[in-house]
């Protein structure tokens, strides 16, 4: 076994999972699992932040160590369950590094949902948002033509690479502007209705629930990250669709 490139394939691991979206203790725990499946391997020590990995690995004797900078995060939750299985698949089977990089290269070449599957749902997230809010017909159509708009509104300043701050605020003002143009031209839309019912699309909540869920399992430096970043987020929403309605007012 050459421990560089085990190094490399376990840092490799944790690093799909953070730009995946999973939780600190989980990260570690999975690059912990594979590490150990190495019967070679003495002792593993894997400490994993909001934005960076560092992996110590025992060998005969000798620790090497490997530091890794997350910079892109985003929610995939099917690669985090594709990789759960492939560290319990290591644990069970003793897999190479060999076959582990390529069930990880299957995983991130994977196609994933195309842009226009996820405009539609979140078009229709937003409608449902809608009917939970008590929105009459009007509203619930005009919700879901707002969630078409903000889905490609953050597309293109995805593909800009504007920072999600950024991201967040001008999907929020696009959500506010269209619900005071929709009730312009019909009265009986309620802006209220329309607007919540379409941000909802933005709300961070895998960011709130990582933060409570790293919290918990006491660690703090991420848990407190991962709750600036939604504060950040829902403040940026905030003054987005704020700014607007003031405006309108």
């Amino acid at each position: 076994m050459e421990v560089e490139q085990l190094l490399n394939t376990v840092m490799r691991v944790g690093t799909m999972l953070m730009s995946s979206g999973a939780e600190v203790y989980r990260v570690e725990d999975t690059m912990n699992r594979i590490a150990k499946s190495f019967q070679e391997v003495e002792s593993v020590q894997s400490y994993v932040t909001a934005t960076g990995i560092m992996l110590s690995i025992n060998v005969e004797g000798k620790t090497r160590t490997h530091i890794a900078r997350v910079r892109n995060r985003n929610v995939n939750v099917d690669t985090i369950d594709q990789i759960n299985q492939l560290s319990r698949t290591c644990v069970h089977q003793h897999l190479s590094t060999a076959r582990i990089e390529e069930e990880l290269d299957r995983i991130a070449n994977q196609k994933r949902y195309s842009f226009l599957t996820t405009t539609l749902f979140g078009a229709l997230g937003a409608f449902g948002f809608a009917i939970f809010f008590k929105g009459n017909w009007q509203e619930m159509l005009a919700s879901f033509g707002i969630g078409i708009m903000i889905r490609c509104a953050g597309w293109c300043l995805t593909s800009l690479k504007v920072n999600d701050f950024l991201n967040n605020l001008v999907c929020a003002m696009v959500a506010a502007w269209m619900s005071i143009e929709i009730h312009s031209f019909v009265p009986e839309a309620n802006i209220n209705v329309m607007v919540i019912s379409s941000i909802m699309l933005l709300v961070p909540g895998l960011a709130i629930t990582n933060a409570i869920r790293d919290t918990m399992s006491t660690d703090y430096l991420s848990g407190l990250a991962r709750g600036a970043e939604a504060f950040l987020c829902a403040t940026a929403i905030a003054i987005g669709a704020g700014v607007i309605l003031y405006i309108w007012r």
